[in-house]
């Protein structure tokens, strides 16, 4: 059974056009993520050097982006392993 190629796209066809103007947003995109993810990496050294613990904070920042009903059955599955495990 032999392999389907992918469709030829003429490079004057507007699918080209199309095909270049979504390659180069997401180029810029990913340049803002990256932007993006240094000023984040600077904000933790920062209050690293303020003597806050940034696993905690990551920790947190984590946390705050789950609901409440999320956290508690995280928490609950957590405290039920560490049970079974003797830790709790």
């Amino acid at each position: 059974m032999a392999a389907s190629a992918a469709p030829a796209v003429d490079p004057s066809s507007v699918a080209a056009d199309q095909l270049k103007s979504f390659i180069e947003r997401i180029e810029r995109l990913e340049e803002e993520k990256a932007g993006l993810a240094s000023d984040i990496k600077d904000v933790y050294a920062e209050a690293k050097g303020t003597g806050f613990d940034i696993k905690a904070l990551r920790k947190i920042v984590s946390l705050r982006k789950k609901d409440h009903a999320e956290r508690q059955e995280e928490e609950a599955i957590l405290e039920l392993y560490m049970q079974a495990l003797g830790m709790a």
